[in-house]
């Protein structure tokens, strides 16, 4: 039996096993830094920062969606972006990455947020080949920025 459920306070171990091994994947685990307490205080703490489904397959966690709210100027309203799709290798091409796409896009709907918006390696073709399949659009148009590390701490100037 598959199961599509919210994450729960206590699933923060799993997640952050996904999460590692999706590092792995991405052949960065060594900027992989991640804590259980960091991940459970981000889902589950006084202010959450994100939401997370997960997917059982007969009882076993298999899969997982990290998501969490932006929100659109230009439309006034939010909306979801997806920070983490994972599939363990066991549990690949049964259509569990869809199917957690078609839950996200029910929140979406639900809540009215007109957009889900997500960013992939250029080099990972199955997950490109699925994005296209559910009518995703690549935004080719828009560069991707990020400051980190010493960088952002120079950045930030002197406190």
């Amino acid at each position: 039996m598959t199961l599509i459920r919210a994450a729960r306070p206590g699933d923060e171990t799993e997640i952050v096993a996904m999460v590692r091994e999706l590092a792995g994947f991405e052949e960065a685990l060594d900027q992989c830094s991640v804590t259980e307490i960091q991940m459970r205080t981000a889902l589950f703490g006084p202010n959450p920062v994100a939401d997370a489904f997960l997917v059982e397959v007969d009882g076993a966690v298999a899969a997982m969606a990290v998501w969490f709210v932006n929100f659109s100027t230009w439309d006034g309203v939010g909306g979801a972006y997806l920070e983490d799709l994972y599939v363990r290798p066991a549990f690949r091409r049964r259509g569990l990455a869809r199917a957690l796409l078609s839950r996200l896009a029910q929140v979406c709907l639900e809540r009215g947020y007109t957009r889900l918006s997500w960013a992939v390696l250029n080099w990972n073709t199955d997950a490109i080949t699925l994005y296209d399949a559910v009518g995703g659009v690549p935004q080719s148009e828009w560069t991707t920025y990020r400051v980190s590390g010493r960088a952002l701490t120079d950045l930030a100037g002197p406190a």
